[in-house]
C-alpha cells in the first residue's frame, strides 16, 4: 500500500426509511466537521434523519478505531452523502373510486472519516 494514500473509515447503511431529500439537509450540517463536533450537532438536531445518521457516524468512528487504528480525537467527516434507495409504492383511496399514489422513499447513507493531516 502506498504510504501517501489516506486511510478512510467508511460506514454505510442501506434502505433507511427516510427520504434522501430530508437526509441531505442533516448531512450538510456535519460535512467537514470534527467527529466529536459532528456527534454533538447530530445529538442536538431536531430532525428525524439525525438519529440514523448518528448511528452511522458512530459505526464509522468504531471502524476507524478498530480496523485502521486511527486516533479518535483526530477524525473528521471527510465525506458524507445520501443516494436514493428503493421506493415503496402505496395507494391512497380518494373520492369517486380514484386512487392516488403514495411514494414511501428510502435512502442509502454513507459517512467516511479520515484522520487530520498533522504528523
Amino acid at each position: 500500500m502506498n504510504e501517501t494514500a489516506k486511510k478512510r473509515a467508511v460506514a454505510r447503511r442501506e434502505e433507511v426509511r427516510i427520504s434522501t431529500r430530508k437526509v441531505k439537509v442533516v448531512l450538510d450540517l456535519i460535512r467537514g466537521k470534527d467527529a466529536a463536533l459532528a456527534r454533538g450537532i447530530l445529538m442536538n438536531t431536531p430532525k428525524s434523519a439525525a438519529e440514523p445518521i448518528l448511528k452511522i457516524l458512530n459505526e464509522a468512528i468504531a471502524n476507524a478505531e478498530n480496523n485502521f487504528q486511527m486516533d479518535k480525537d483526530k477524525l473528521f467527516v471527510a465525506e458524507c452523502y445520501a443516494t436514493p434507495g428503493t421506493t415503496l409504492k402505496r395507494i391512497m383511496p380518494r373520492a369517486q373510486g380514484r386512487a392516488f399514489r403514495i411514494l414511501k422513499r428510502a435512502s442509502h447513507i454513507t459517512v467516511a472519516l479520515e484522520e487530520k493531516g498533522g504528523n
